[in-house]
C-alpha cells in the first residue's frame, strides 16, 4: 500500500483492531441481484432484491435514513466511529488531507438481471445541481460471471450521439436504439473496468464484482422501464431531462479508450499487483493479492476482500481468520498488519494523501 504513516497513540493506546464485517445489503433495491454475493459469501437463502452489499460504508444510499452505514460489532456505524476518532481510523495525514471522510466506498455487487443503462454525475455536476462534494467515479473487479460465455457489460458510446438522441431515448424509452449506440465488452472473472463519472454503463446478468467508488449514491438513470418504483422524475433525481443529461459524456469512446479502461494496471510484485490506471488514484486504489506464505501490509485504512483460501490476518494484538468471502475493515490505527497463509483477494484503500 501507499499508506506509511504509524498508527497514532491514543490509536494504539484505544486498541483499534481489524475486524470481520458481517454483510450490509440493503433490501428492496431497484433490480434484481444478490445470489453471486451469496455464492461468495456461502451464505444460505438469498433475499431477493438485494444486489449491493455495502462493505465498511460511511456512505448512505440516496433516500438517506442511515440504509447502506455499516455497523460495527459494538453497535455504532462505522461513522459514528470515525467521527469520534479520526486519526485512530484513518491517520494524521489522510485527516489533513481530507478530513474525518474515508474517501472509499467498496461494494460487492451481483446482478441477477441486466442492470439498467445510468450514469454517475461528476464533482462539479454533483456540487452545482445537489450541493454534494464528491461525485462518483468507479472500477470493478470482476469475480464470478456465474459461468456465462458470454458475461458483458455495456460502457460509453460506440459514435458520437447528440442531445436530441439521448432525450428521444430517455423520453419514450427507446432502449434497444440506445444499446445499440453503446460499447458492449466481454467480462471475464479477473477482469477490470475504471469507470469515470459521465460514462453511461450498464452491467449484464449474472456478474459479481467487487467495485469501488467515490462515497456518494447518484445515479441518474436513463433507462428506468421494468425497474420498480421509477418515474422519469426520479430516474432523473428531480432534474429536468435537459440538465439531468447535461453531465453525460455523448463522445464516442474509441478503442484506445476502452482498452485503457479495461486494461488495469498490473505493476508491483508477483504477491501485490496494482490493479486500475494511474488516472485512478486520485479517486481509489486497489491491489490484487495472490499470497502464498506471508504478505506485509503497511499501516493505513484500508478494506480487505478475500477471493478465496485459508490464512489468517495477524497484527499486534491478535489475528483473524481469513477464508472465502471474508471482508475485513483494517484501521489505520492498527498498525502494519500481515497476511500469513495462502489467500488470494483484493486490497482497496482510499487515495493516498499525496495523489
Amino acid at each position: 500500500m501507499t499508506h506509511t504513516t504509524s498508527p497514532t497513540m491514543s490509536a494504539r493506546d484505544g486498541g483499534l483492531q481489524p475486524v470481520v464485517l458481517a454483510a450490509n445489503q440493503p433490501i428492496d433495491r431497484p433490480y434484481q441481484g444478490g445470489s453471486g454475493i451469496a455464492r461468495f459469501r456461502g451464505a444460505g437463502k438469498q433475499v431477493p432484491y438485494t444486489p449491493e452489499d455495502f462493505v465498511a460504508s460511511t456512505t448512505e444510499v440516496y433516500s438517506g435514513h442511515g440504509v447502506g452505514l455499516t455497523i460495527l460489532p459494538d453497535g455504532r456505524t462505522l461513522r459514528a466511529a470515525i467521527e469520534a476518532d479520526p486519526l485512530g481510523y484513518l491517520g494524521a495525514e489522510h485527516v489533513r488531507r481530507f478530513g474525518a471522510n474515508t474517501m472509499l466506498l467498496v461494494k460487492l455487487l451481483s446482478t441477477d438481471e441486466r442492470l439498467f443503462v445510468h450514469y454517475h454525475p461528476d464533482a462539479d455536476f454533483a456540487a452545482a445541481r445537489f450541493e454534494r462534494t464528491m461525485g462518483k467515479t468507479e472500477a470493478w473487479i470482476v469475480v464470478d460471471t456465474a459461468g456465462q460465455d458470454e458475461a458483458y457489460a455495456y460502457l460509453g458510446f460506440n459514435r458520437p450521439v447528440t442531445d436530441d438522441e439521448v432525450e428521444i431515448w430517455v423520453t419514450n424509452q427507446q432502449i434497444p436504439e440506445m444499446l445499440d449506440a453503446m460499447n458492449r465488452m466481454p467480462l471475464h472473472v479477473g477482469d477490470t473496468l475504471y469507470v469515470p463519472a459521465g460514462i453511461a454503463h450498464a452491467i449484464g446478468p449474472g456478474i459479481t464484482l467487487v467495485e469501488l467508488q467515490e462515497p456518494t449514491d447518484l445515479s441518474i438513470l436513463l433507462e428506468y422501464t421494468g425497474y420498480p418504483g421509477f418515474t422519469l422524475s426520479s430516474a432523473l433525481l428531480g432534474l429536468d431531462l435537459p440538465t439531468a443529461i447535461s453531465g453525460l459524456q455523448r463522445s464516442q469512446l474509441t478503442a484506445d479508450q476502452l482498452d485503457f479502461l479495461s486494461a488495469g494496471r498490473r505493476e508491483g510484485s508477483s504477491t501485490a499487483q496494482q490493479l486500475f490506471p494511474a488516472e485512478a488514484d486520485t479517486f481509489f486504489a486497489a491491489w490484487s493479492l495472490d499470497v502464498h506464505t506471508r504478505h506485509d501490509i503497511a499501516a493505513g485504512f484500508a478494506v480487505l476482500v478475500v477471493i478465496e483460501g485459508g490464512a489468517r490476518l495477524e497484527f499486534d494484538s491478535g489475528n483473524l481468520d481469513l477464508h472465502s468471502g471474508t471482508t475485513v475493515l483494517i484501521p489505520h490505527g492498527a498498525g502494519d498488519v500481515s497476511i500469513i497463509g495462502r489467500m488470494r483477494g483484493i486490497l482497496c484503500a482510499p487515495p493516498a494523501p499525496s495523489a
